[in-house]
């Protein structure tokens, strides 16, 4: 099997997983929800789906309980729209990698602060204004 094919209907997956969830879904935990990456396995028949919200005040649990109870539904619906041999099992996982990134990007922030003001790792060399 071509290692592409499983990139292509992860692609697939998400698109309509994404429509499904802000057209068809009716459970108001799932509003806002977004599928920020879809893996498949080698045998296309795992989906691993990431989703974030843009609601700052959803816990994670209440949506990935949210998302199970509507997998069966997605599940039927994706299968009809893409119409492969096997349905892929959908798992939800909250996507934390904007949080991963927010979090290096503070560090380096501070880490540049630090730099600016002569901390330990951006000693001045101690002109002033350029001057020797």
């Amino acid at each position: 099997m071509s290692e592409r094919r499983p990139a292509r209907v992860a692609h697939l997956v998400q698109a309509v997983l994404g429509r499904l969830l802000v057209e068809e879904t009716r459970d108001p935990r799932l509003r806002g929800v977004n599928v920020t990456e879809v893996r498949m396995t080698g045998d296309l028949r795992t989906a691993h789906v990431y989703v974030r919200t843009l609601a700052p005040d959803v816990e994670v649990g209440t949506l990935r309980l949210a998302l199970e109870r509507a997998a069966p539904f997605l599940r039927a619906r994706v299968g009809e729209s893409l119409q492969l041999r096997y349905v892929p099992e959908l798992r939800f996982e909250y996507d934390t990698l904007i949080d991963s990134a927010r979090r290096v990007d503070a560090l380096l922030a501070s880490t540049r602060g630090d730099q600016a003001r002569g901390g330990p790792d951006g000693e001045e060399d101690g002109t002033k204004d350029g001057q020797e």
